[in-house]
């Protein structure tokens, strides 16, 4: 009995470990002054050993004195709230609180925040109708935010596509749409007008959609030789989406090195915080990764925030992994009432019929797979990126559409993309239809794209083993 009680005992420890002090931690780090901040961020996240040398940030110093971001954006909105106080008609003064609140939003990831944006930007309009740039710029991305690529690109063109954020827009948005062409054609245009840390990314995501590999490492080397110091918040995003980049072709190494990296510019940066909890997932490092989303969890201070359900979905996951069922479900359940309220929030929330849908696939009951399916063949009709797609083929194989399944995942194959779990899919379903020989291939494929796809990495995208 001594023998299985202690490893009990050291599991409750932890669990309540995660449960109370990392929140408090994180509760308390939040709340820092900048330059103590700097200091506990120096102890726990010194530039890792084994990045890429191209890969690291030479802006070091800049960092002591880089204000926390939200403190900044708060004194921004209080600067433009003062000026309308003064002055409550001033178009541009509240187009600029509008653009401020939307990187609130976008710091924070709290939702209340795109709603005060897109109220700010909407009145500005309709006190300077011409000529509001700004304010037109907050519509679209909001739209985008809303998966409502049409309104977005409409915005953007009212803007003029001689400016360099309508640009990036028609990059993200028919990027989106799964129209690489076209988002090629605009990151193209974008680069050769401002070649700069933004721009480079964006073309290295397009790139990456049409499996462009080289091209892809390329851009983002150019990219970390063009950025300055004054933007750590896009030289983290960079590094954390290269550092996705590595971790999908199995090169665990340098993408967590990578988003170690960006940590130590933006150390609460929630993006990186879950790539690197998916990446501790992969590699079976199950309480590592639950330290991690505790994380995101922990610097939101209790707030709601977009990642919320992504958290929770992730720690679903390395709850089955560890065989912990009734936790598992717990957490899907917790993710699923959130997504669902978001659904029925009408055209002010920002719910999204994918993640329901693939959660309700995660859940793996007959009863779900229905409403999966409509939602993505609902879903498919405004966004078609190979990601989108691989979910529809998801929901089509769990409901036996075998054959309209193939079709979806040809799509995907044309596009370029190489993803190993998409292409495992696409034998999977091979497979299931008799086409062994086309089968082989792709399971092939998705072998030389990530030689380390394994059970656990299937079991995250719900595919079974299939190959022979």
């Amino acid at each position: 009995m001594k023998t299985k009680t202690k490893p009990e005992i050291k599991s409750d420890i932890f669990s309540w470990w995660l449960l109370i002090v990392v929140p408090l931690v994180g509760m308390v780090v939040v709340n820092l002054p900048p330059n103590l901040r700097f200091i506990s961020d120096k102890l726990y996240n010194n530039s890792p050993a084994n990045l890429d040398a191209s890969y690291r940030y030479h802006f070091s110093e800049s960092l002591r004195n880089n204000p926390n971001k939200k403190e900044a954006i708060q004194q921004e909105i209080a600067f433009y709230q003062q000026r309308l106080a003064v002055d409550s008609r001033s178009g541009l003064n509240r187009a600029a609180l509008a653009g401020s609140y939307l990187k609130m939003a976008r710091a924070t990831g709290e939702g209340g925040w795109f709603l005060l944006a897109e109220q700010a930007a909407q009145r500005s309009i309709a006190d300077l109708p011409f000529d509001n740039k700004g304010a037109l710029l907050v519509l679209a991305r909001i739209a985008e935010a809303r998966h409502d690529f049409a309104t977005a690109l409409r915005f953007a063109k009212q803007v003029g596509f001689d400016n360099e954020e309508a640009i990036a827009l028609s990059v993200t948005s028919h990027l989106a749409m799964g129209k690489v062409s076209e988002a090629n054609v605009a990151a193209e245009a974008l680069v050769k007008r401002i070649p700069n840390l933004g721009s480079l990314t964006l073309r290295a995501l397009v790139r990456e959609s049409q499996g462009r590999d080289a091209e892809v490492l390329q851009d983002y080397r150019q990219a970390m030789v063009a950025e300055e110091p004054g933007e750590v918040a896009g030289s983290a995003r960079a590094r954390s989406l290269l550092g996705r980049f590595y971790a999908r072709r199995g090169q665990f190494v340098q993408a967590k090195a990578l988003f170690l990296e960006a940590l130590r510019l933006v150390p609460r940066y929630p993006l990186a915080l879950i790539y690197l909890a998916d990446l501790e997932t992969r590699q079976g490092n199950y309480r590592e990764a639950e330290g991690y989303y505790s994380k995101v969890s922990a610097y939101s201070g209790g707030v709601e925030t977009v990642f919320d359900r992504i958290v929770d979905r992730g720690m679903a996951r390395v709850k089955d992994l560890q065989g912990d069922a009734i936790e598992s479900r717990r957490l899907r359940d917790k993710a699923e009432a959130g997504l669902r309220q978001e659904q029925v929030s009408g055209s002010g929330g920002f719910g999204h019929r994918r993640d329901l849908a693939s959660l309700l696939l995660e859940k793996g009951r007959s009863q779900d797979v229905t409403e999966a399916l409509a939602l993505m063949q609902e879903e498919v009709k405004i966004r078609r990126d190979a990601v989108t797609l691989d979910t529809l083929a998801w929901a089509l194989s769990a409901a036996g559409e075998w054959q309209k399944a193939d079709r979806v995942m040809a799509e995907i194959v044309r596009s370029g993309i190489r993803d190993a779990g998409m292409f495992y899919r696409a034998g999977a379903i091979a497979r299931t239809l008799g086409k062994d020989a086309e089968s082989r291939a792709y399971f092939q494929k998705s072998k030389e794209i990530d030689p380390s796809f394994d059970d656990r990495a299937r079991q995250a995208l719900g595919l079974g083993s299939y190959e022979f």
